[in-house]
């Protein structure tokens, strides 16, 4: 078969001027015949038409010709004066004519006739009916005045030497410029030239300008001075610069009124030309130019496209990306459709940021502001959602097709993307790396009632910091506390490293608890290197290869890290670092017998359920020396880790045989039949055998199925946990689900209460006098606020309303910006708060970025705010594990073989521990837990409060109740002043009022006045707190609910809590701390991997309470 392809010819590139006029002449010869179509006719004047005007190219090459030709006359004018010997005397006819070559002539004569030529054929061309338009153009009347005159002297040779002012063809060329200027642009397709465009015009109207004053000044001088070319050029610089030497003037009329002429022009044009330049150069301010391709492809650079941009979010992520050493000669192109703010404008002036930020104002989703931010040679595109929308689900879909439009225009930029609602996550499954605003929070949220503080330890985690805040303070726990807020998450090969390298073949408890011991790093994961997940603590049975990667928290990462021997010191710092007690012997020492071995190996069977304890030796051996602990084996004997410790659960062996039919009954173990939202990760979790009926939701409301109101009338056995939120969003089911996790002991399940408005009535009926926590979601509604810093408000005051109506309540809280941290739990006349005030605004002066640490409610976990977690995402671009350590942490994943978060807590029978170092390997030793943290509580050592003082007041006043009624009138007076010497806090003003109305009340009898004046003065030394109990103890009465167990007087502001991440290992253990562990994954150690539906019911979950016993 003929291939028919490879007989037909290809077609021409582009038109000829020889193919316009003349036609295509390769088809005479050819039989078959050629059909073409045109949008016009196919005339000869459409030919000329589209070679002349509409061809870009063809166009662009006329236009430069015609350019030359113009610079050309005017070179050969500037040649003719040079060669020109002006002649003696003062007569006009030295203006009318001048001496010109025929060489010269012929050459003006030849460029005048192309010229005129072109301008005649240009103008047929463009003609659309009305001849006077294109006759009255000045382009028109200047080329007639400069060729007309050359061509008459053709034939009518007396007038070869004619003065013609050819100086006139530089505003020709001015004209020609721009058009061939605007057919470049034209031609490379070229945007965003205006600029370039203004600033050529300004330019060249300068010179035309210049130089056509300077030609006629000269010319018209013959008849004066007769200056020269140099001498006109230094006239007209020195007149246009408004200097005036005085020393080269014109002398003659003609000559005086042309400069007044020039300088009126140049007086009307200037102006008109700077206006348009200066508009221009704001707008191109405003829209940020372009990022210059030379640069895109010689500099690294990250392109950040938000909704809106300010400030918060503008400092939070350059002071996180620019935080690493490797980033520091990165460029930033912000790219956002908004005007810049004044204060990011401010901000970006300042030259640290100014040589490495380029504000680009445009949108995601035009091509042509991607190719302005050069998003293709772009090495990460971040890609963040305005959270401060009340249409939360709008403010996502402006983000996915932000996400669309970038991978659809640069399909290998790496994409952070920032999303807000979990339901809209899989639009965005092909992003490197995303992170769920609501997913996060809740994880948090609910973590924090089990594992207190959770928020602020992952909120260091992944801020940058180097251990600073703090130092300066003259309090320890402050130093502590910010020394240990360094710590972060770094990761290295095994092989490659120092601090993990001699652990090859060991198992990982081993390698992380001596790797702690030895450098002061603690080891939580590892991860294969043909695998992609990650394993938080995947327990003592894990060997360690020399290719795994090695995730640890320490200050900062070994190759910052410098290794000294330090033998002789560590000999000399031996009794102070290891020695431990009266005995005074080492900790190596102390394990050295294998009847000690033998001893602590017992604790590592079942667990007892003698209590909540780290279990001492039971021997008699204790008695002759201190409890010791067994030594971390290398290798995990299969015989020290049995199944029932890690999967039976004790809560079931200690409950009567009717409670425990009961549970069976009602508790099951599985993965939820259905999930809120498309990606959600599935949990082995407690799941009930039965769908609850929806009526049987409703706690106020009875129903068929039960008669309850109030959360008081269901007889829960563990405390509430309410929530209070505005909607019940699909973001709760990340809430719930690491509260109801499958190594989460059946006794400790908390019930949960959703609180969807949380007026008084309402928050006494869901059981807030009896609850364990109390979680507030920030209020949707309230961010769109006309100050954006007033969007906590509502949350806020909300928040300060159940703190002082119920004081014993831990409330857990929620904010839109990190700065309103401050407001919460606020008072005014507390001395403690103004200093960490104070200590704040040092730390953000030495440029911390961590400056809200010391806030007493953000260090306890009482509250924190979203967009902390900011950073996450930024530090995803150094650290691209970060996202999924921090998932795995919270429980929003669960890889197979992967450890979780939980805690225990030190109390006074676990003393015997005494160092953190011999806490982990108690950890290590008997559990396989690896311990990162402590969240420690102390005593607030400060003044009295003004509600202690009046608490004491009311106290000291019951006592002397009796003695004033016998006696109140004749010691009124000094009662009252005792009282005030004794407690300055007392209402003074209320007392003095007090006593004028008894004094100016009506006379009663002795019994009766003396009453009315106690119940006077009893109502006004009532302290606040007093009221506020008696208010919400009647509401309790009004509503028909119990008021027992309201302890109205508990208040928690005499405790500071604070988080230690990785502490060395010498630190004290002290009564209350809470330890913060990662416990390997219990089905780990099941011979099948994956359980049946059977056993995934009937089986009972590991013993993971929050107080463990080892």
């Amino acid at each position: 078969m003929v291939d028919l392809e490879s007989e037909v010819p290809p077609l021409p590139p582009r038109y000829r001027f020889r193919d316009l006029l003349l036609g295509d002449q390769g088809w005479q010869n050819d039989d078959r015949v050629q059909v073409e179509f045109y949008m016009n006719e196919n005339t000869f004047k459409e030919r000329l038409k589209l070679f002349f005007i509409k061809n870009q190219r063809s166009s662009l090459r006329i236009r430069l010709f015609n350019f030359s030709l113009k610079l050309l006359s005017c070179l050969l004018y500037i040649i003719r004066v040079l060669l020109e010997n002006p002649s003696p005397g003062n007569e006009w006819t030295h203006i009318i004519w001048v001496n010109r070559s025929l060489p010269l002539w012929g050459l003006q004569v030849l460029v005048a006739l192309i010229s005129l030529f072109e301008t005649i054929l240009l103008g047929y061309l463009s003609y659309k009916g009305n001849i006077w338009e294109q006759i009255l153009r000045i382009p028109f009347i200047l080329e007639i005045i400069n060729a007309v005159p050359f061509i008459i002297s053709i034939f009518w040779p007396s007038l070869r030497n004619l003065f013609v002012p050819v100086f006139l063809n530089c505003w020709l060329a001015k004209h020609a410029l721009e058009n061939m200027i605007n057919d470049l642009h034209r031609a490379i397709q070229r945007t965003q030239s205006a600029m370039f465009n203004q600033v050529l015009i300004l330019i060249s109207t300068l010179l035309c300008l210049i130089f056509t004053c300077i030609c006629g000044i000269q010319h018209l001088e013959r008849i004066g001075k007769k200056l020269n070319l140099f001498d006109s050029l230094y006239f007209c610089i020195v007149t246009f610069s408004t200097v005036g030497f005085g020393d080269v003037t014109p002398e003659t009329w003609s000559s005086k009124l042309f400069v007044v002429v020039m300088i009126c022009v140049a007086l009307v044009v200037l102006p008109i030309q700077f206006e348009q330049m200066a508009y221009l150069w704001m707008e191109r301010q405003k829209s940020g130019g372009n990022y210059s391709r030379h640069r895109a492809q010689t500099e690294k650079h990250v392109v950040l496209c938000v909704s809106s941009l300010k400030i918060d979010l503008l400092m939070d992520f350059l002071n996180e990306f620019y935080a690493h050493p490797r980033l520091q000669d990165y460029y930033v192109v912000i790219l956002c459709p908004t005007e810049m703010d004044v204060q990011v404008r401010r901000v970006l002036q300042i030259p640290m940021w100014s040589q490495r930020v380029i504000y680009l104002q445009g949108s995601a989703l035009k091509d042509q502001d991607l190719l302005r931010a050069k998003m293709d040679d772009a090495e990460a595109c971040f890609i963040l959602s305005s959270r401060c929308e009340v249409d939360r689900t709008s403010s996502d879909h402006q983000t996915i097709l932000r996400a669309w439009a970038v991978k659809d225009f640069a399909p290998n930029c790496p994409l952070y993307v920032q999303i807000l609602k979990p339901e809209n996550k899989f639009h965005i499954k092909f992003a490197d790396h995303v992170v769920c605003e609501e997913e996060f929070k809740y994880a948090m949220l609910a973590l924090n009632c089990i594992c207190p503080a959770t928020s602020t330890l992952i909120t260091l985690l992944v801020h940058t910091s180097r251990g600073q805040e703090g130092q300066q303070s003259p309090e320890q726990w402050q130093k502590t506390y910010g020394r240990c807020s360094g710590n972060e998450v770094y990761h290295i090969t095994l092989e490659e490293s120092t601090f993990f390298a001699e652990y090859e073949g060991k198992s990982f408890t081993y390698a992380s608890f001596h790797a702690h011991k030895k450098y002061g790093v603690c080891l939580i994961g590892v991860r294969r290197e043909d695998n992609k997940n990650i394993l938080l603590n995947p327990g003592p049975r894990y060997i360690m290869n020399a290719t795994d990667i090695c995730f640890y928290i320490n200050i900062t990462k070994e190759e910052n890290s410098a290794f000294k021997n330090q033998d002789q010191q560590k000999k000399s710092n031996v009794p102070r670092s290891f020695y431990h007690g009266p005995s005074r012997l080492p900790v190596h020492s102390i394990i050295a017998s294998m009847g000690t071995v033998a001893i602590d190996l017992q604790d590592t069977s079942c667990r007892s359920a003698s209590g909540p304890t780290l279990s001492l030796p039971t021997e008699g051996i204790k008695e002759v020396r201190r409890p010791s602990i067994a030594p971390v084996l290398e290798v995990a004997d299969t015989s020290s880790i049995q199944t029932c410790d890690l999967l039976s659960d004790q809560s079931e062996d200690e409950t009567t045989p009717d409670e425990k039919i009961s549970s069976n009954l009602e508790y099951a173990k599985g993965y939820p039949p259905y999930s809120p939202y498309i990606g959600s990760s599935p949990t082995f979790c407690h799941l009930l055998h039965e769908k609850v009926p929806f009526c049987c939701l409703r706690l106020d409301k009875s129903c068929q199925h039960n008669y309850y109101e109030d959360a008081k009338a269901y007889g829960f056995k563990n405390k509430l946990i309410i929530v209070a939120a505005e909607t019940a969003g699909n973001g709760l089911y990340n809430f719930i689900v690491p509260l109801r996790a499958y190594y989460r002991p059946k006794k400790e399940l908390n019930p949960i209460v959703l609180l969807l408005d949380n007026p008084l009535d309402d928050l006494l009926r869901c059981g807030v006098t009896f609850a364990a926590n109390m979680v507030v979601v920030d209020k949707e509604s309230t961010m769109s606020a006309e100050e954006d810093y007033m969007a906590d408000a509502k949350t806020i005051v909300n928040v300060q309303t159940l703190f002082r109506l119920f004081s014993s309540l831990s409330i857990i809280t929620e904010l839109t910006h990190p700065a309103n941290m401050r407001f919460m739990q606020f008072r005014a006349k507390d001395c403690y708060s103004l200093a960490l005030s104070k200590l704040e605004k040092k730390e953000r002066e030495r440029g911390s970025n961590l400056a809200f640490m010391f806030r007493l409610p953000f260090a306890a976990g009482r509250v924190f705010s979203i967009s902390m977690l900011d950073t996450l995402l930024y530090q995803s671009f150094v650290k691209d594990y970060m996202i999924s350590i921090t998932r795995l942490l919270l429980g929003l994943d669960t890889t197979p073989g992967s450890g979780f978060l939980c805690s225990m807590k030190i109390t006074e029978d676990d003393l015997w521990i005494r160092t953190y170092a011999r806490l982990y390997q108690k950890l290590c030793s008997s559990t396989g837990d690896v311990p990162i943290g402590i969240y420690r509580t102390e005593s607030q050592k400060l003044t009295t409060s003004e509600s202690q003082i009046s608490i004491s007041v009311e106290e000291w006043e019951d006592t002397k109740d009796c003695k004033e009624h016998g006696h109140h009138r004749g010691n009124h007076r000094n009662s009252t002043s005792s009282d005030q010497s004794d407690h300055p806090l007392l209402r003074r003003k209320s007392l003095q009022w007090a006593r004028r109305l008894s004094r100016k009340g009506p006379r009663h009898s002795g019994k009766t006045a003396e009453k009315i004046t106690q119940q006077r003065l009893n109502l006004y030394r009532r302290s606040e707190r007093q009221e506020l109990a008696e208010l919400v103890k009647n509401r309790m009465k009004h509503l028909g609910l119990s008021t027992v167990g309201y302890d109205e007087m508990n208040d928690h502001q005499s405790t500071l809590s604070y988080i230690l991440i990785n502490p060395s290992p010498d630190t004290r253990l002290e009564v209350n701390d809470v330890v913060y562990l990662i416990r390997p994954d219990p089905l780990a150690y099941l011979p099948n991997s994956e359980p049946s539906r059977k056993n995934s019911i009937t089986a009972a979950g590991p013993d993971s309470r929050e107080e463990t016993q080892l």
